[in-house]
C-alpha cells in the first residue's frame, strides 16, 4: 500500500482541504492518505477552532485515512522547525510521498530556492542579519534576503505563506535525508489571509472563522464552504460546550498570569527575548481585550504571528528550559494516533513492526518532554470549559483511543 502525506492544521475542515486531498491522492497515485495534524494550539499562535477530537472527525469523514497530532513543541513554532517535526513524523510511518499547497504550485521552483539558498549560505544569513537591522521581522527580512539571491532561474516568492512552509518541508525531506518525495498543487480562488469570501465554494480558513465568529451571523453563512460533516461538527461543538475557541476566551486568563509576574519570571518563557518581557507587563495593564493588547504590542520587528506565539507560551507556561529539553532531537519522539479509517488501521497494521517511533494509542503511560508540554497545553485548551465539562476533557485527552471510522459506512464507531 502506497501512503502519501499531508500536514494540516484544518481550522475547520472546508472545500479547500477536500480539493487538496482528492488531488494528493490522484497526484501521487495513494492508496492512503496520512495527516499530521497540529493539536490543540496552532502554527500562528491561536487556538483552534475546536479541539484535534473534533477536527479528526472532520478529517476521516473527508478522505484522510490515518490522524496524527503534532505535538504543540513543534506545531507553535516558526516554519522551520513546524516543518521538521512533521515531516519527522512522516517519514516514521513510511510515507512514500507528500504534496502540500502552494502559491507556486511548482516543485521545481522550491528545489532552485533551495540550490541558490545553500550555494549562497553565508551571504543569505548576512542579509537577513542586516534587514533585521532596518527593523524588519524575521519573515519580512528572510523574503528579502532571498529576493536579492535570486539568480536567472524560476524561484518562489517566499513572502507567501504556503511558499514558505513548503520551502521548509522540500527542505526538512532533503536535510533528514529521508526517501519521501515532495509535490505540490497551487492554491487557487482564495488567499490564506483573506478575510472576507472571495468565492462562491471556496474560502480560506481565515474568513470562514471570521464569518462564524460575527455576531449576527449564523453557521448557515459557511454553508457554501464546507463540507457538511464540517458544518455539522461544528454545530455539535458549539451546542455540547458553548463556545467556539478563540484568543479572546482566553484573554483574562492571559491577563491574570502576566499581572502575577514577575520581568525576570516572564523572561523565562519561551521566545521571550530582547527585553520584550517590559513592553510586555507595561501594555497588559490597560488592555481590555485580547486585540487591544496585541495592537499595543505590535511593531515592525514583531509581528502579530510572532506575538501570538509568545502569548502562547505564557498562556501555557512553557519556558525555554522545556523546549530545549523537548528539542533536544529537532524530530519527534513519538507518534499519537488521533484517528483511522478502516483502510488507515489496515496500513498501520502492515508497517507496525517497522515503525522506530512508539506508537500511541493514549497518553497515561509514556513519560516525555515533548508529551508534558502536551498534556499541559491541552489542559490549558480546555480549561475555558465549563465544569464538568473541563476536567472531563482534560481526561479525555490522556485517555481516548483514535477515533475509528468506517469509510464504507460513513459512521464513526
Amino acid at each position: 500500500m502506497k501512503a502519501s502525506g499531508i500536514i494540516v492544521e484544518y481550522n475547520p475542515f472546508h472545500n479547500g482541504h477536500a480539493y487538496h486531498v482528492q488531488q494528493t491522492k490522484k497526484l501521487t497515485n495513494a492508496d492512503i492518505i496520512i495527516a499530521v495534524m497540529s493539536g490543540s494550539f496552532l502554527q500562528r499562535g491561536e487556538p483552534a477552532l475546536v479541539s484535534k477530537w473534533a477536527r479528526t472527525q472532520m478529517a476521516l469523514a473527508n478522505g484522510i485515512d490515518i490522524v496524527v497530532e503534532l505535538p504543540y513543541a513543534f506545531a507553535t513554532q516558526k516554519a522551520e522547525t513546524f516543518a521538521n517535526g512533521a515531516i519527522s513524523i512522516l517519514d516514521a510511518l513510511h510515507v512514500s510521498e507528500i504534496c502540500f499547497g502552494s502559491e507556486s504550485g511548482n516543485i521545481e521552483h522550491f528545489h532552485n530556492t533551495i540550490t541558490i539558498h545553500q550555494s549562497e549560505q553565508d551571504l543569505f544569513n548576512h542579509l537577513v542579519q542586516q534587514y533585521i537591522k532596518t527593523g524588519m521581522s524575521y519573515a519580512k527580512a528572510t523574503s528579502e534576503a532571498f529576493s536579492s539571491l535570486q539568480k536567472n532561474v524560476a524561484t518562489i516568492d517566499v513572502s507567501e505563506p504556503n511558499n514558505i512552509l513548503g520551502l521548509h518541508y522540500t527542505k526538512a525531506i532533503i536535510e533528514q535525508k529521508s526517501s519521501m518525495k515532495a509535490s505540490t498543487i497551487k492554491r487557487f480562488a482564495s488567499h490564506y489571509h483573506d478575510e472576507t469570501f472571495q468565492d462562491e465554494r471556496i474560502a480560506s480558513a481565515t474568513s470562514i472563522r471570521k464569518q462564524l465568529f460575527h455576531e449576527q451571523k449564523t453557521f448557515s453563512a459557511i454553508a457554501p464552504f464546507v463540507p457538511n460533516i464540517t458544518k455539522l461538527l461544528l454545530e455539535q461543538y458549539k451546542h455540547s460546550y458553548h463556545l467556539l475557541h478563540n484568543w479572546e476566551h482566553y484573554f483574562h486568563l492571559l491577563k491574570y498570569k502576566l499581572l502575577t509576574m514577575s520581568p525576570s519570571q516572564l523572561q523565562r518563557i519561551y521566545e521571550v527575548e530582547e527585553g520584550l518581557e517590559h513592553r510586555i507587563l507595561s501594555s497588559i495593564r490597560e488592555a481590555t481585550s485580547f486585540t487591544i493588547f496585541m495592537e499595543a504590542l505590535k511593531t515592525k520587528r514583531y509581528t502579530w504571528t510572532r506575538l501570538q506565539r509568545i502569548c502562547t507560551h505564557i498562556l501555557t507556561n512553557t519556558t525555554k528550559e522545556e523546549m530545549q529539553k523537548a528539542h533536544i532531537e529537532q524530530h519527534a519522539q513519538y507518534i499519537r494516533l488521533l484517528g483511522m479509517s478502516q483502510k488507515g488501521q489496515t496500513y498501520i497494521s502492515s508497517i507496525k513492526k517497522q515503525i522506530t517511533l512508539p506508537l500511541l494509542s493514549h497518553t497515561k503511560t509514556l513519560q516525555h518532554p515533548l508529551l508534558d508540554i502536551d498534556r499541559k497545553a491541552s489542559a490549558v485548551y480546555y480549561s475555558i470549559l465549563q465544569e464538568p465539562l473541563c476536567g472531563e476533557m482534560i481526561k479525555r485527552d490522556i485517555t481516548q483511543h483514535p477515533i475509528r471510522y468506517d469509510e464504507t459506512q460513513r459512521v464513526f464507531l
